[in-house]
């Protein structure tokens, strides 16, 4: 793997995976009743920890303070809702806090798998108090609240008090199945198997999974994007990265009892319809368009990832609870046709939109680039037409000129990153030729990427802006930075991810030799940073627009500051490089125009609206359990929805709806394309006024 040539995150590349079935704990039946580590483990642990040591970008010691912190995200990664374990559990863990760095340095692995076993048994209680509490049907009229966040919550210092915890989760999947209008008996059957198939994924643990759960606690202490894979899962890993196969284009992993959208691919059928978003979380899936929905809630993932795959052009239909929507809240079906992810929807794509202002219709260019590609295989062979990001930009850039474009923006929404390589060259098309990302190994050096076509004339010099948001990440940092830092446009959205680190993959068998057996995995390890021209990292703060859009993205929730073990940001020395005129004054009254446009746009407001209600509903940790106040707030929370569009509706002499079902989705406009097209034709407004004048500015480090 090229290093930095593949600079997407570990969270990017799950996507590239599509369906990539990497469960904490599924695999096949055990061989005895206890769990034993295998001396392959032992082999793998002591090599990581040499990598680690020796490759980290942070020079991490392996010590007591790690070990401690290792020990916390093992508990995290077990039970990090503390539903299971007891206090007198964790208490027993502290035996071994200060032991895991020499455990997987050097020492047997038991105690590991000891903590795991404790586990496992605390998991089976669990379950079986579950099946014990659908004996006899729960009573909806009792007022009391469940608790479904309990991450912050003292342990549980009995089992009467788990019992009560539990008691309650139980309760609050029977409601939520009333609320769906399934009778006691119907919901009594298909909660029991669920529970049941939650005891049999946790017998189903082989070794190999214990030990990769452990050696990815150990890794995510280091970073986000440091991981270990075990043998299957690298071998699933080697499949997906060289195979075609029909899906519909997103990738999964476990979240408690849930399988959970990561990301969606561009170009793949998820992305096409649009419907499906990251944090969804899938409770059924059903086979064509009139096919029986099999609740998948406590499914292995690779038997979710299963009965979603499928041949070409058949329907799948998933059910799913909307991103931070509170349990019990209502589901939707959405219907996706399943087809390999094409190239071609996968390639930067071009519209026109013209925006009427003051008698004249201003005529604005957009670009979207899904991601940052570059056909290597094609390039290798000397096909001179091979498929890339700037290519295929700097081609709609001149059809988009043809058409007479008064400006351009180049919308990099959801664009998680892609090769490196592009990034620079897209940049070059908008810059005369200088640097324009810095890179710092573990050791220390710093390189400079500068346009790697430094002769060629710039491809667009108009007024230009550029769209990103929370899931704009990597390669898309670090063109919206250069695009930033040489005032050459103006960028609008959201704060995007912050994902500033570079990643090597290393296949442990090439350092290992395995004769025979299912070899040792792979490591994938922090080992570099990016930092823009001015000498600021991307890591952790990503890039802040000049101007601030409201979106339903939350960043508490995604982004590299959320995660507790992202690197830091920091600085580096300035590179030399041109600027353009600083563009402090243009953002101002380009704000300013925004605020007041948007104080009249009845679909900003709806957007303000929308976003408000949604961070109010992410506060809450709790549901009611009495069935009439949950149907209450149900039909209210409809209601305020249905209000919501009708005003909309209203404001935009549009007819009103009598219900939401009749609210076609692809129908509602896209808000923040809106707004940034009214920046763009301010932005060209004022470049008719007063031409931008030569890059001049020199910044010096």
């Amino acid at each position: 793997m090229n290093r930095y040539d593949n600079c997407r995150t570990r969270w990017i590349a799950g996507a590239l995976l599509s369906f990539m079935a990497l469960p904490l704990m599924a695999t096949t039946t055990m061989d005895d009743d206890k769990l034993r580590p295998d001396p392959r483990h032992e082999s793998v642990g002591e090599l990581v920890t040499e990598f680690i040591q020796k490759s980290h970008y942070s020079h991490i010691s392996v010590d007591d303070e790690l070990s401690s912190r290792v020990m916390d995200r093992y508990i995290e990664s077990l039970d990090g809702n503390r539903m299971y374990l007891l206090e007198t559990d964790i208490e027993f863990f502290e035996n071994y806090r200060y032991q895991l760095d020499d455990i997987v340095r050097s020492k047997p692995l038991d105690p590991v798998f000891e903590l795991f076993s404790i586990y496992q048994t605390r998991v089976r209680e669990r379950l079986d108090f579950a099946l014990a509490q659908l004996e006899s049907e729960p009573e909806f009229t009792v007022v009391e609240d469940y608790q479904f966040d309990r991450s912050e919550e003292p342990w549980a210092k009995s089992k009467a008090e788990l019992d009560e915890i539990w008691r309650k989760r139980v309760k609050n999947d029977v409601l939520r199945l009333e609320l769906a209008e399934k009778p006691w008996e119907e919901s009594q059957d298909l909660l029991r198997k669920r529970y049941k198939r939650y005891l049999k994924r946790i017998d189903q643990v082989k070794a190999d999974d214990v030990f990769e759960t452990f050696m990815n606690a150990f890794a995510h202490t280091l970073d986000p994007h440091s991981s270990y894979l075990s043998p299957r899962n690298s071998e699933e890993y080697r499949i997906q990265m060289s195979l075609s196969y029909f899906g519909i284009g997103a990738s999964l992993q476990l979240d408690e009892d849930y399988v959970q959208i990561i990301n969606i691919i561009p170009g793949g059928p998820a992305a096409i319809d649009g419907k499906l978003k990251p944090k969804d979380r899938i409770t059924g899936v059903a086979q064509g368009p009139e096919g029986d929905i099999v609740d998948v809630i406590g499914w292995r993932l690779d038997d979710v990832v299963d009965l979603i795959r499928g041949p070409a052009n058949t329907v799948v239909r998933l059910q799913i609870i909307p991103a931070g929507a509170l349990p019990g809240s209502g589901e939707k079906i959405i219907a996706l046709t399943r087809d390999q992810v094409k190239l071609e929807e996968q390639a930067a794509k071009s519209d026109l939109i013209t925006v009427p202002r003051d008698g004249r219709e201003w005529r604005i260019g957009v670009i979207e680039v899904p991601s940052f590609y570059r056909d290597y295989r094609a390039m290798s062979s000397g096909d001179k037409d091979y498929t890339s990001t700037t290519r295929d930009v700097k081609r709609l850039i001149g059809e988009l000129e043809e058409q007479g474009i008064d400006g351009l923006i180049l919308d990099l929404r959801g664009n998680g990153g892609g090769h490196l390589t592009e990034a620079t060259a897209l940049s070059g098309l908008f810059i005369d030729n200088g640097p324009v990302v810095q890179l710092r190994n573990s050791s220390g050096r710093i390189s400079r990427l500068d346009d790697p076509d430094p002769v060629a004339r710039v491809a667009y010099n108009g007024p230009l802006t550029v769209l990103v948001d929370r899931f704009s990440a990597s390669a898309s940092e670090i063109f919206a930075a250069a695009i930033q830092d040489y005032a050459r446009g103006v960028i609008i959205g959201q704060q995007t991810f912050g994902k500033g680190t570079v990643q090597n993959l290393y296949s442990l068998d090439q350092y290992l030799k395995p004769e025979g057996g299912p070899g040792y995995g792979q490591l994938t390890l922090t080992i570099g940073k990016y930092y823009r021209v001015t000498g600021e990292s991307t890591q952790h703060r990503g890039v802040d627009p000049d101007i601030i859009l409201p979106s339903l993205i939350d960043t508490e929730q995604f982004g590299e500051s959320v995660r507790d073990s992202a690197l830091p940001w920091d600085t580096i020395q300035t590179t030399r490089f041109r600027a353009g005129e600083p563009l402090d004054s243009t953002i101002e009254s380009l704000t300013a125009s925004q605020v007041e446009r948007a104080k009249t746009d009845p679909n900003f407001q709806y957007l303000v609206d929308r976003t408000r209600n949604a961070e109010e509903a992410r506060q809450r940790k709790t549901v009611s359990l009495n069935y009439e106040q949950r149907l209450t707030e149900r039909e209210d929370e409809l209601a305020q929805e249905l209000k919501r569009e009708n005003e909309r509706r209203a404001a935009l002499d549009l007819e009103p709806l009598e219900s939401l079902e009749d609210l076609d989705e692809e129908d509602l406009p896209d808000v923040l394309l809106d707004q940034a097209a009214g920046i763009a034709t301010d932005l060209a407004e004022m470049r008719e006024l007063q031409p931008a004048p030569a890059q001049t500015a020199e910044n010096r480090g």
